[in-house]
């Protein structure tokens, strides 16, 4: 990997760890379900004069959007609101737990051994993180968190089922668009009148909700699209275990959170129980070869 190509891909973790500190800051004075829906709306709004209209596919883009995005998101963010953001993150890296698990219950896609002993040391390590001192009394956010995932989980199956039709940048713009209406409807039916916190909204409040609209969402999403094109899947989705880590060294230094050991051993479990689900190291050590020896060749005299 280049080193331009590096520093595209550093984007990803650290525009969207540092996205959910932020979030969880702008949720002391947004609602979760009006603070995405404005996220959204102004993502879809940058997003959509660069990809095509999706004819033909507007109703499943919508119901893609309220099980992926609305309901995802107003439950994992309503249960940032009421947690801390490192058990946060940490508890919503279960989201590809339950992919692998929904995958195999309704695509029939069996886990190998691998990805089975990395599911125990997750889901051993998110029990760890439920267990400690710092969460009692806030199972309610928990639930939402993990509730949030596995709607994502779920939403991802029904992504499969477009059988690529759609490109990731069509699909991040057109669900942007519709994720922001159906979650600007569901603010104003749950949350009531917005106005009151749009009209005493700061100057930070709204660089949390631009950073989350911007940076978070165009440029981190665009920066994992331009890898994703140019470098094997094996190879990119570890990026995607450095999230909850930018995500920590975010509440860490921005929110001033002192995450308890427990916690931070429970997230260790987590993110080493994922890493070897996502990191296949058989097709990751035969890309790295075969780039390999693509360099040495291009660099060899003829």
């Amino acid at each position: 990997m280049s080193l331009r190509h590096f520093l595209i891909a550093l984007l990803v973790p650290i525009t969207w760890g540092f996205g959910v500190a932020l979030a969880k800051s702008g949720l002391e004075h947004f609602p979760p379900l009006l603070l995405m829906g404005m996220r959204f709306l102004i993502a879809g709004a940058v997003l959509v004069w660069f990809v095509p209209i999706p004819r033909g596919y507007f109703k499943k883009i919508s119901i893609i959007t309220f099980i992926a995005a609305t309901m995802q998101y107003g439950l994992t963010f309503s249960g940032l609101a009421r947690l801390e953001a490192t058990p946060a993150v940490l508890l919503a890296q279960s989201q590809v737990l339950f992919g692998v698990i929904i995958a195999a219950v309704i695509l029939d896609e069996k886990p190998s051994l691998r990805q089975i002993s990395g599911l125990v040391a997750a889901f051993a390590g998110i029990v760890t993180i439920v267990g400690a001192p710092s969460l009692a009394g806030r199972m309610t956010g928990v639930v939402l968190v993990l509730s949030g995932c596995l709607f994502w989980a779920l939403g991802q199956v029904m992504v499969r089922g477009l059988n690529g039709v759609l490109s990731g940048f069509q699909l991040t713009a057109w669900i942007g668009v519709m994720a922001g209406l159906q979650m600007t409807i569901a603010s104003l039916l749950i949350e009531g009148n917005p106005l009151p916190c749009i009209q005493t909204a700061s100057p930070a409040d709204w660089g949390t909700v631009i950073y989350l609209g911007i940076v978070m969402t165009v440029i981190g999403y665009s920066a994992w699209y331009y890898i994703l094109a140019r470098y094997p899947v094996p190879m990119a989705m570890p990026l995607l275990l450095f999230v909850p880590i930018s995500t920590i060294l975010g509440a860490i230094t921005f929110l001033g959170e002192h995450p308890d050991f427990r916690v931070l051993m429970g997230g260790m479990m987590v993110i080493a129980g994922v890493g070897v689900v996502i990191v296949e190291p058989q097709l990751l050590f035969r890309q790295l070869r075969t780039r390999t020896r693509k360099s040495l060749s291009a660099h060899q005299p003829h």
